[in-house]
């Protein structure tokens, strides 16, 4: 199944599964297929982070937010995302995807995500999500939160997740841009 048929059906199960708060962990069964190995037979490491997509929206879903966000036009890119692989997940091996908010500063929301086999991580990321406006222009985390309705307390963050922000963040001019090609 190639992946914008396995989004289309993530997003339409989405919509009848139980809902869940914006802090909620949202958990998805899902088996690794033949679309998502590489030569060696294990799932390829650039398709867990599209995997990952399908998470962010599975929680975004079932947590009210999406249908909110789409009302004003507003939608989610990537600013950072990393990754750290413990185990390969092989063909056919059924996992559970984890997605959970971890916290948010003055510009991104961070989201968790696990691999997760038998209660064993797998695979384990930290990312983090601007909103962006479709008639162009970023959205405030102040006007995201109030756009889903965000009445919880503000997580605590750990300290390391701020820090990993702060040093990926590449400078917006090229001319700043430090290149290890150069």
């Amino acid at each position: 199944m190639n992946l914008i048929f396995r989004t289309i059906l993530h997003r339409i199960l989405s919509t009848r599964r139980s809902a869940l708060g914006i802090t909620d962990v949202g958990s998805m069964t899902m088996k690794v297929l033949p679309t998502d190995v590489d030569l060696l037979r294990h799932m390829n490491n650039g398709r867990y982070f599209s995997i990952m997509d399908i998470g962010r929206m599975d929680l975004l879903i079932r947590a009210g937010g999406w249908q909110k966000l789409r009302a004003k036009g507003f939608y989610p890119v990537m600013a950072n995302e990393t990754i750290s692989f413990r185990k390969s997940l092989d063909l056919w091996k059924k996992f559970q995807l984890e997605s959970r908010v971890v916290g948010y500063d003055d510009k991104a929301v961070f989201v968790e995500q696990r691999f997760v086999v038998d209660g064993q991580i797998y695979a384990q990321a930290m990312t983090r999500a601007r909103f962006l406006r479709s008639s162009g222009g970023t959205v405030s985390v102040d006007e995201l939160l109030e756009t889903i309705g965000w009445d919880d307390e503000q997580p605590v963050m750990p300290d390391w997740v701020q820090e990993w922000a702060d040093h990926v963040a590449l400078p917006v001019s090229r001319a700043d841009a430090p290149s290890v090609w150069e």
